[in-house]
């Protein structure tokens, strides 16, 4: 058997940064010459390809554009490779990592999200054993077949599913959390792979490819004294679409009454509302508390135990597929890509 064929994707980022040794400043790595700066990526069992942006980007400027632009990447050669590694800047890549994840529907190959917080080029940087590890997880296969079909998100030795991650820590290597999901992998003096928590997807159905994402939403985030006027003038925007409230606790929120008439206003409008917690861990669960009665009434969608990047590209992902009524909190409250229980 031929080895598998691995496809790797700069976007931007840290990862893809050196140090120019005579004047300190960095500059985009060139991934064309990748073997050569880093020969153990020779030691895989793999063939490895390499494309970039021509304009790389900083995380921070990443957008549904640039998300439709990495689907469109993997679709075009989705036949001719056996795995995608995406290198990507932490600072968004959570967010990336859910959208893709519900862009790509059938998705029966690898798509690894890896980045780094120091440059490849820096003596102490965490790249090069993110980039390597991503690549021999992307070439994991069993009897031919790949043994990871799912988007996933690698950093610091552990391999998360990519829309369960929330980034944590700015500072530290161990950036991300995936605090209601366990890890897919953990890479030590063996990778260890947990096979039970995998993601089945459907074998017998085509790759399918969704490119149209609504960005008419957003994310707002209650605390003690947040204000009618605020909320009001948010919920207000011209042609809002979706709001993702990030609720305290299990999904709790104020019982004033003129929060509770404004959710009614705003959903009665058609606007869907979708309560997540702002804790890091934990799930939705309304009706548990008279603090949460009044929002599961009034039509509040429960996000259950989504992240706040998951949940804001699902509500991008269904409201770009045209999908409303009664048929979107149903659609919402579904698992799709193992995002929620």
């Amino acid at each position: 058997m031929s080895k598998p064929n691995i496809l790797l994707i700069y976007t931007g980022g840290t990862i893809g940064m050196v140090k120019d040794s005579k004047t300190g400043s960095l500059a985009v790595f060139d991934f064309e010459n990748l073997l050569e700066h880093i020969p153990e990526l020779k030691l895989l069992d793999c063939s490895i390809d390499t494309l970039s942006f021509e304009a790389p980007i900083d995380s921070s400027n990443m957008n549904p554009k640039y998300w439709v632009q990495i689907a469109e990447i993997i679709e075009s050669n989705y036949n001719g490779f056996d795995g995608f590694v995406v290198l990507h800047g932490s600072d968004t890549m959570s967010y990336t990592a859910s959208a893709l994840s519900f862009m790509l529907e059938n998705l029966a190959k690898p798509v690894i999200f890896t980045g780094s917080q120091l440059p490849i080029g820096d003596f102490r940087t965490d790249a090069k054993e993110n980039l390597m590890t991503a690549v021999q997880i992307a070439a994991l296969h069993h009897k031919g077949n790949p043994i990871i079909k799912e988007v996933c998100l690698y950093f610091e030795y552990k391999l998360y599913r990519g829309n369960r991650t929330s980034k944590v820590n700015a500072e530290h290597f161990q950036a991300f959390s995936s605090p209601n999901y366990p890890d897919l992998a953990e890479s030590g003096v063996r990778l260890k792979i947990n096979h039970q928590h995998l993601f089945k997807p459907d074998l017998d159905k085509p790759l399918r490819v969704f490119k149209n994402m609504d960005a008419h939403v957003g994310i707002v985030k209650l605390f003690p004294g947040i204000s009618e006027l605020f909320l009001r003038s948010v919920f207000n925007t011209p042609n809002l679409k979706g709001i993702i409230l990030e609720t305290y606790g299990s999904g709790n929120c104020s019982t004033e009454i003129w929060m509770t008439n404004l959710l009614k206003e705003t959903i009665e409008k058609g606007v869907f509302i979708i309560n997540v917690t702002q804790c890091l861990g934990g799930s939705v669960q309304m009706g548990d508390y008279k603090t949460s009665e009044h929002l599961k009434k009034c039509g509040v969608i429960s996000g259950k135990d989504l992240t706040t990047e998951a949940a804001i590209t699902k509500l991008m992902h269904l409201l770009g597929n045209n999908i409303i009524g009664n048929s979107f909190k149903t659609k919402y409250e579904t698992p799709m890509r193992g995002e929620m229980i």
